[in-house]
């Protein structure tokens, strides 16, 4: 046997039959392992307390000299006989989905935010795609800066900003947990200025009419966003509008499902045009929602409705909150006190008489809604000076 074990030695060790494995002399329990292939590895061998024999492969050897095999194996072999594994096991790098996985679970689903759904939206079409397989600790400056390119480029200014709102958010959050993490957002990465964020669109006469119109075609959509400008509720309260939710009055119940999640209009009595509205739609055999969509889902697929709404209307540069804000001012305009109109939005009032005034409104507010639909049907179908409006009460 030879005295030592040198790189020229285990170049030349020939394969045989069967595998088998040379001992190093200078080090007991290393070794160079030849396969009958002609692959060579080197490996150490030594016993754990209990008495069992471990093998641990070391690496091959035209990776590394004889030299800084040995080291490795006196350090396998001292694990080993301590009772642990013969290499450290390193944890396997958190990926950004494995991040986002997390925060939903411990921030996004347990607070119970309001824009829960937006967000899990934005992270699944544009965030996840681009960052989930990356390691959280990968993902740079200049990344988060390509990402917001793209989003902006497809989507304008205000998605960019509202991903990189919740890249920051779920950055801060894992930051806070971990002691070598800093996350790469900085200052002045928003695509639009604080002051752009406020929208003050609102759709004229003319487009009010090729909207509603238009909505004749598009169905259920269609007369999800007519029931938007007829009653100023939010989007989302308007999508989940359940069967359960309205009685045989016309009265719809908004439900208050978070804590968190912004004011609403309450008990509404429905104008007219809006239960009319509603009676023309199909209920669906085990489908709740008003507006429904497949199997027991709402109403979706929103994005392309939306795109169609606007080819068809020729009305553009609009989003569908907009309703909202055109809705309120037509409350102005039919000459409903600005208290009472932003009662029925749902808006809290200033001051004392949010905390004192504790009245209902629910007759106030059913004129309200009667005055927004009387005027939204003579701007919809105008109407000769000579024929008699809608009435206060014949619209309720």
């Amino acid at each position: 046997m030879r005295k030592t074990l040198t790189d020229a030695g285990v170049r030349a060790l020939k394969p045989r039959a069967a595998r088998y494995a040379h001992p190093d002399p200078e080090l007991a329990g290393h070794y160079v392992r030849v396969q009958p292939s002609g692959a060579k590895s080197f490996v150490a061998v030594s016993r754990d307390p209990g008495g069992k024999q471990v093998w641990a492969t070391i690496g091959p050897v035209d990776l590394m000299s004889v030299a800084e095999s040995r080291e490795k194996a006196r350090a396998a072999i001292k694990r080993v006989m301590s009772g642990k594994p013969a290499f450290e096991i390193l944890a396997k790098a958190e990926t950004f989905a494995d991040v986002v996985t997390e925060w939903r679970a411990r921030h996004l689903e347990r607070n119970g935010l309001r824009a829960a759904r937006e967000i899990n939206r934005l992270l699944n079409v544009h965030i996840l795609p681009a960052w989930g397989a990356r390691e959280m600790v990968s993902i740079r400056r200049s990344d988060v800066a390509a990402l917001l390119d793209r989003v902006e480029d497809g989507h304008g200014g205000r998605s960019a900003d509202y991903c990189l709102t919740i890249a920051r958010a779920i950055m801060n959050w894992h930051a806070a947990r971990r002691d070598d993490y800093s996350p790469p957002i900085i200052k002045g990465m928003r695509r639009q200025s604080t002051s752009a964020q406020a929208r003050t669109r609102i759709l004229d006469d003319d487009e009010i009419r090729r909207v509603w119109t238009a909505c004749g075609e598009l169905g259920t959509y269609g007369a999800m966003l007519r029931m938007l400008l007829l009653t100023a509720q939010r989007f989302d309260k308007a999508l989940t509008m359940a069967w359960v939710d309205l009685d045989a009055e016309g009265v719809w119940r908004i439900p208050t499902v978070s804590k968190r999640e912004k004011p609403h209009g309450g008990e509404l009595k429905l104008p007219r045009l809006a239960r009319d509205l509603i009676a023309a739609l199909p209920v669906l055999e085990g489908n709740p929602f008003v507006f429904a969509g497949r199997g027991q889902g709402h109403s979706n697929g929103h994005s392309k409705n939306k795109a169609r709404l606007d080819r068809v209307s020729g009305v553009t540069d609009w989003v569908v909150h907009d309703l909202r804000r055109t809705a309120r001012s037509l409350l102005s305009r039919a000459g409903v006190r600005p208290d009472i109109a932003e009662r029925t939005l749902g808006h809290v009032q200033p001051g004392v008489a949010n905390v004192y005034d504790r009245h209902a409104y629910f007759d106030e507010k059913a004129d309200a809604l009667a005055e927004l639909a009387a005027l939204i049907d003579g701007i919809v179908d105008p109407r000769p000076a000579t024929e008699a409006p809608l009435t206060l009460r014949g619209a309720r």
